[in-house]
């Protein structure tokens, strides 16, 4: 299996803020969400990607915020 961009998946740069990891998110998931795709299983995985991607970027970005 081979391992996957998170950067990638998401369509945004490696110096991404927290804001334009979400926006990636949010436009990832409105573009492969099953339910714009019925029927399309590679738009399935493509949105599982994203959630997946969002989730760890997400917590690390969040992580390194200083309060």
């Amino acid at each position: 299996m081979a391992k996957q961009d998170y950067y990638e998946a998401l369509g945004i740069s490696k110096s991404a803020s927290a804001a334009e990891i979400k926006k990636g998110y949010r436009k990832m998931a409105i573009k492969y969400h099953p339910d714009k795709n019925p029927d399309d299983t590679t738009a399935e995985e493509k949105f599982k990607q994203c959630a997946e991607a969002y989730e760890i970027l997400h917590f690390f970005s969040l992580r390194f915020v200083s309060y």
